[in-house]
């Protein structure tokens, strides 16, 4: 009996555990609200989808909660200004029609490299 609850304990909690993991979708009149996690339970993305297409803000996160990027799609598309963060530095990228248009590089707040 003892070997029946811990077995039936153990399944219970992995069950829990693997439904942490899982994207969850929310819908929000035409829109679609998405969250993917890391594997240890932490938000990895968060964004919106549209007709199925990647669209309005997304920002992703690392296994620790940090956020290291955000940036807006258009349709699928990677549109406007994309902000990367990486350490103490920060890419701040343009794009134009899914391709990069511009990159900034940022540290302590002051532009030490222009891309164009």
């Amino acid at each position: 009996m003892k070997k029946a609850i811990f077995f039936l304990a153990l399944i219970a909690t992995v069950s829990i555990y693997a439904q942490d993991k899982s994207p969850s979708y929310e819908i929000e009149g035409e829109i679609v609200k998405a969250t993917f996690y890391h594997d240890n339970g932490e938000v990895s993305q968060t964004g919106y989808f549209v007709d199925k297409e990647l669209h309005g803000e997304w920002k992703m996160y690392n296994e620790n909660g940090k956020k290291i990027a955000m940036g807006q799609y258009e349709n699928g598309v990677k549109t406007g200004k994309w902000f990367f963060w990486k350490g103490e530095g920060l890419s701040e990228v343009d794009y134009s029609n899914n391709q990069i248009a511009n990159v900034i590089q940022w540290n302590n707040a002051e532009a030490v490299v222009l891309n164009k």
